[in-house]
């Protein structure tokens, strides 16, 4: 069972989580939600299409312009906090990799702590841990944040994810973050060349084995344009090939800019798997 906010998850109910970029400059949609009303509008649109989670951002991954802690709290508290009035039962999610933003972000209203950035600040798990909220547990590789990586070796990557992602949460659940409460994510792209994140999901079942709840962060990133040599704009049918193969081993919590497109794959893999019920079922019956 996977508990966040006022919500519970049962083990084989996929969840979406749905990204809003409080940032002008994201790779993905270049500043569309970075003003208020194009933000809420979209967090409205996504809940309405399928999404259980809004995960809320306020720094770019990549490189860029410098964004201080209190920037980026300034991007999102009050965000969250507008987000927690009109949507009291949605899970609020932060993508933060800073202690005094998840503090600030807690304080609002925010149920789960997106630290994509691997421990990093080892104080945010704290947090998490003080607020009773959840907490991401995802492999970076040990890659400062902000950061690409170059040249970066594995022995063998999926032994080092589970090796960091499993200490991570094992970390936060003896803090006192709530275990159902908690998640693992392999860190596609992050510290990762794209023959490691193509690794990562063909070996996804092993994540899954170890009873902690998956995340993964797949929605058009670099592993899936290089993979099949497809722009930024161009990788949705990259994505969601790789949501199905994912949902297939067993992740269950996604992060997607697609979410309408998303929760039709995650359907449809359900279904196939036996999980869920089709919609209607009405052929060779009349």
């Amino acid at each position: 069972m996977l508990r966040l906010g006022r919500r519970e998850f049962g083990v084989h109910e996929p969840v979406i989580m749905a990204i809003v970029n409080r940032t002008p400059d994201s790779f993905y949609d270049q500043g569309a939600t970075f003003l208020d009303e194009p933000a809420l509008a979209r967090v409205e649109r996504a809940v309405a299409e399928g999404a259980a989670i809004i995960d809320v951002g306020g720094v770019k991954a990549g490189p860029g312009e410098e964004v201080t802690a209190e920037e980026e709290a300034r991007r999102t508290v009050g965000f969250v906090a507008e987000v927690r009035r009109r949507f009291p039962d949605v899970v609020i999610s932060v993508d933060t990799w800073r202690h005094e933003v998840g503090e600030a972000v807690c304080e609002a209203g925010a149920d789960l702590l997106n630290d994509a950035w691997g421990g990093v600040d080892p104080r945010l798990a704290e947090v998490a841990a003080r607020y009773r909220v959840g907490l991401v547990c995802t492999h970076a590789g040990g890659s400062e944040p902000r950061t690409r990586p170059h040249r970066v070796e594995y022995g063998d990557v999926m032994a080092d994810i589970l090796r960091v992602t499993v200490g991570l949460a094992e970390r936060a659940v003896a803090l006192g973050v709530p275990r159902e409460s908690v998640l693992i994510d392999p860190g596609h792209d992050f510290g990762k060349n794209t023959r490691h994140s193509l690794e990562a999901t063909r070996r996804l079942g092993e994540m899954v084995a170890t009873g902690w709840p998956v995340l993964v962060s797949l929605s058009n990133k670099d592993f899936v344009g290089e993979t099949l040599d497809r722009p930024v704009k161009e990788r949705v049918v990259g994505t969601l090939a790789t949501t199905a193969v994912s949902a297939w081993l067993g992740a269950q919590v996604y992060r997607v800019h697609e979410v309408a497109e998303t929760k039709q794959v995650l359907d449809m893999v359900a279904s196939i798997a036996g999980h869920r019920a089709p919609a209607v079922a009405r052929r060779g019956l009349a």
